[in-house]
């Protein structure tokens, strides 16, 4: 069709964004995270020195806002936007001004919403021609994590937007905290994988790789990436995949189809759901079997700002349904679905 990009994630680095409420754990989490072996070629954006007690991994500031760590690791504190500091970072990176590195993690402040990060990784060409949205992880205090979720916005959005979540603190709450803080997530966001975490140790491996288009795996894995199976088992679950959170409204689902679509029909849909849900369209993933494609098509949003359409090699198993999900707030899965089989799913051209 022509219209498809190829997938060039091979030569973009990976970002991941750490985020998470006030007080849940994530300057311990990077900490951890930077004096792990293999994390030495690493680039990290702050919010400031001090503020997330890196000082002591201090080994030589070059100027005000980049140092480097005993690690290896670059560190930049954030004093203008992000788009500014990314780009700065990578022209210092090119003219060889910091030591090489080969992935970049963004830690938010506690009350950030992670939805205009990912957003300018996913659709801002300034950017997203040399770097990619590799994973959003998010940290749950265990103690604090329901009442934080139930009164702050914030914390709702760190949860639905994550593909990581990391449930910090979990050996000061007691175990009926941790199991309804733990079905809260899940309602939240079914597809996100979740670890408990005890002073920020995990594996990085772990943590990273949650996007679709990883050099590192040589092939993509869509069974991972969305995750079809956590919808359907949340939905069993619940008696009714339709149904989420109903306190804040977040519906998750996950729309497939066993036949080849039509792209002009699933654009166009698409289309109008972006511009009638607007930022109650939290995230959407997906892979297409298209009509006159020998080959996937991935699709990746957050609100209306959307990844442009990639053109993948080739299908990586036999499943060639066309699958998509859907995290949402104040959308009725069932009307979404039902909207979808008749403008898309019923379109033979």
């Amino acid at each position: 069709m022509g219209f498809f990009d190829l997938d060039k994630s091979a030569s973009r680095l990976p970002v991941s964004v750490i985020t998470g409420f006030l007080g849940s754990g994530k300057t311990t989490l990077l900490n951890k995270l930077l004096r792990h072996a293999g994390m030495g070629d690493s680039a990290v954006i702050i919010n400031e020195f001090g503020e997330v007690g890196l000082d002591h991994l201090l080994v030589e500031a070059i100027d005000g806002e980049v140092a480097v760590l005993a690690s290896g690791c670059v560190c930049c504190t954030l004093r203008s936007d992000l788009e500014q500091t990314l780009r700065s970072l990578l022209v210092r990176r090119e003219r060889g001004e910091v030591p090489a590195f080969s992935r970049i993690l963004v830690e938010t402040t506690g009350l950030a919403d992670p939805a205009p990060i990912a957003q300018l990784l996913l659709n801002n060409p300034l950017v997203s021609h040399f770097v990619r949205l590799d994973t959003v992880v998010t940290t749950v205090d265990a103690v604090n994590g329901l009442r934080q979720i139930d009164e702050h916005a914030e914390a709702v959005k760190q949860v639905a937007l994550a593909d990581r979540l990391l449930l910090t603190k979990s050996d000061l709450a007691p175990p009926a905290t941790i199991k309804d803080l733990q079905r809260q997530l899940i309602a939240l966001n079914p597809g996100a994988t979740r670890h408990v975490v005890t002073n920020g140790e995990i594996v990085p491996d772990a943590l990273f790789g949650a996007a679709l288009f990883d050099p590192s795996r040589k092939t993509v894995d869509v069974r991972r990436w969305i995750n079809e199976d956590a919808y359907e088992s949340h939905g069993r679950d619940n008696g009714d995949h339709r149904h989420g959170d109903h306190r804040h409204d977040i519906r998750a689902c996950c729309i497939s189809s066993d036949q080849p679509l039509s792209w002009n029909a699933l654009s166009s849909w698409l289309g109008r759901v972006r511009r009638g849900a607007g930022d109650d369209l939290l995230r959407v993933k997906g892979i297409l079997n298209l009509i006159g494609e020998n080959a996937p098509v991935a699709i990746h949003g957050v609100h209306h700002i959307f990844h442009p359409p990639v053109l993948l090699d080739a299908w990586p198993d036999s499943d060639h349904r066309s699958r998509i999900v859907f995290i949402t707030r104040g959308i009725d899965p069932g009307e979404l679905e039902a909207s979808f089989l008749e403008h898309v799913a019923g379109v033979q051209a």
